[in-house]
């Protein structure tokens, strides 16, 4: 079985998205996938609707999941993912504006692997994607169970 490598972002603000991916590309993590919203998400990661023909080989090595999300919001998308037993070891961080403690302690209590509040800064947000694609797709060893 090979490992997955891409990243599915999941990010509904436009402009936080194409820095988003300005940065990945910028720090040579080019394998993206995007979805816009949860229901996209969960469609890409559980192989339904549009994504229902994907490869199995091909799911997200790391899922980077924005809190506020329209349709189906990242905390219930969260649940899902932990919640079954073939995505609930794809480590999901939380990339998020919100830095209320009610959200943060509901992702950790699910099962996210990390939470980080998105930078104001441009630079800052840069510096944080690549450090974040630089951890989970070079330095992390994933579980490959």
């Amino acid at each position: 079985m090979s490992t997955p490598t891409r990243v599915l972002l999941v990010e509904d603000d436009p402009n936080d998205l194409e820095l988003a991916l300005h940065a990945f590309e910028r720090g040579r993590f080019t394998n993206v996938v995007v979805a816009r919203d949860g229901v996209e998400a969960l469609e890409y990661v559980f192989r339904e609707g549009r994504h229902a023909d994907r490869d199995p080989e091909d799911g997200p090595r790391v899922v980077l999941l924005d809190v506020k999300l329209p349709l189906v919001d990242g905390i219930e998308v969260l649940r899902r993912l932990k919640a079954d037993p073939d995505t609930h070891r794809i480590p999901v961080v939380m990339l998020t504006s919100s830095a209320e403690d009610r959200d943060l302690q509901a992702c950790y209590e699910l099962g996210a692997n990390s939470y980080i509040v998105k930078p104001v800064e441009i630079e800052r947000f840069f510096t944080a994607i690549q450090e974040i694609g630089l951890y989970w797709l070079v330095l992390n060893q994933p579980d490959t169970r």
